[in-house]
């Protein structure tokens, strides 16, 4: 996985100058946005398929809810505990409460992101690599644009409308593009699935597709 997190890292700090300036507001919309999405899952719609594959909806939620709780804690300084990611501490909550239980850690990642000293701290994410560390600005775009497609990912599996303003779409984009495509895609561990080629598609769309998903995918159901 550290290779990984070096070609992320390698990219957006080519990134930075053009990913910092009004990125919170932003972030905050994408993830309220999803807060709202989430809300709408029943219990009976956990088994549904999602564009991520291999994960359920219910598998998809508590990957977002844990993620969540681990981004919080590394803006709080306590990312480096590899048990904080542990999906199987969420997902029993989530299971019995998803509206609730994804809320809560959503609100708490938010709170995390906005409180004083934040934008200078390093986040530490095992995920990406034992002791690999980022600045605050590079950890939070990589969060924001996991929500905004994860945000759709939801609303793709429930067959719902999924909208973000133009605002959001236009921030984020950069961040998207400054994710590498390449053979390390295919890795089981790799974040994102190979990028597919774009035909004539919106920027939302776009960004799907850099990020290997299918703007069409209910219609493959």
């Amino acid at each position: 996985m550290i290779g990984i997190a070096l070609l992320y890292a390698s990219a957006y700090y080519q990134m930075m100058p053009t990913i910092t300036a009004g990125l919170d507001p932003l972030h905050r919309i994408a993830v309220l946005k999803s807060i709202d999405i989430v809300n709408s899952v029943e219990p009976a719609q956990f088994d549904r398929p999602t564009p991520c594959e291999e994960w359920n909806l219910l598998d998809l939620l508590a990957h977002m809810t844990v993620q969540h709780r681990g981004f919080a804690a590394a803006a709080r300084g306590s990312g480096a505990d590899p048990e904080i990611w542990q999906v199987a501490t969420v997902t029993e909550a989530v299971r019995t409460d998803p509206g609730g239980a994804y809320s809560e850690a959503a609100r708490d990642v938010l709170e995390a992101f906005a409180a004083a000293g934040t934008a200078d701290a390093s986040f530490a994410l095992p995920e990406f690599g034992d002791g690999a560390v980022f600045p605050a600005a590079m950890a939070m775009g990589f969060h924001f644009v996991d929500y905004v497609v994860h945000g759709w990912d939801v609303a793709a599996a429930l067959g719902v409308a999924y909208e973000l303003p133009a605002a959001v779409v236009q921030a984020v984009l950069p961040l998207v593009f400054a994710v590498p495509d390449g053979d390390f895609r295919t890795m089981a561990a790799a974040p994102f699935g190979p990028a597919l080629e774009s035909v004539g598609d919106d920027d939302f769309e776009r960004i799907l597709r850099h990020l290997g998903r299918d703007p069409r995918w209910p219609q493959r159901l």
